[in-house]
């Protein structure tokens, strides 16, 4: 119910109505809202403040809409902590999830003078360049391209790259992986990456890279990372100093 008297806006009220049937269950994910008019009617609210609620709701990415059909109820964003290295794979099983990728690319290429410096190779030295669509339940989550030296992995093939390649350093090659350093940055889909994460042409996206070490220090991957913002969030725990 809305209460008109209340110090906190109307359309505050109606964002939180709408959040608390979708905890309780009532909207269930991809399910489509009641239109503007009816939720004005039920709220007894001008269609003005009904909008504005909604477009606040969509720009959180509790709902989405979809030109021409209506509104709908968002899908629940996956939570990965900033605490602890894990891969995808790792995050996903950890959830229920099965995750899979599709490879788009596997080549090698000399190094270019910024992702030599990461991997603390010369220039023009030769690296695998692969790019995959990441799933979670068959559904896009991210794009990755990773950097590795063929001199590390000589011989590494397409069928490795297919599951985790965290798997594949340390179970494989025995390589303990140490730790890794992340940028995350908040970007808008491109005409590629609107296709394939399977979004809408300047949706928003999550640009993260990543630069991982071995236990011995040694760099041995950098990955630039295209996350689905609509299903996807970080969380950290952080204390005072």
């Amino acid at each position: 119910m809305i209460d008109k008297k209340s110090p906190l806006p109307i359309y505050y009220q109606i964002e939180e109505s709408i959040k608390q049937r979708i905890s309780d269950g009532e909207y269930q994910p991809n399910d489509m809202i009641p239109s503007e008019r009816i939720l004005s009617e039920n709220y007894d609210v001008s269609r003005m403040t009904v909008r504005q609620a909604i477009t606040n709701l969509v720009n959180e990415g509790v709902i989405y809409r979809e030109k021409g059909r209506g509104t709908f109820i968002a899908e629940n964003k996956i939570e990965q902590s900033l605490k602890g290295l894990t891969s995808f794979t790792e995050d996903m099983k950890t959830r229920g999830m099965t995750a899979s990728s599709k490879l788009l690319n596997f080549e090698k290429v000399m190094a270019s003078g910024e992702i030599s410096r990461k991997l603390e190779i010369e220039e023009d030295e030769e690296i695998y360049r692969l790019q995959r669509i990441r799933y979670a339940d068959q559904k896009p989550m991210a794009i990755e391209t990773n950097f590795l030296p063929v001199a590390m992995f000589p011989n590494l093939n397409k069928e490795d790259v297919r599951g985790s390649l965290y798997d594949y350093v340390e179970k494989n090659k025995r390589q303990k992986i140490k730790k890794a350093s992340q940028i995350i940055e908040a970007t808008i889909a491109n005409e590629d990456q609107s296709s394939l994460l399977e979004i809408p042409l300047g949706s928003a996206v999550l640009h993260i890279e990543r630069h991982s070490f071995l236990e011995d220090g040694t760099p041995f991957e950098v990955v630039k990372s295209s996350y689905r913002a609509d299903r996807y969030k970080f969380s950290s725990d952080i204390t005072r100093g």
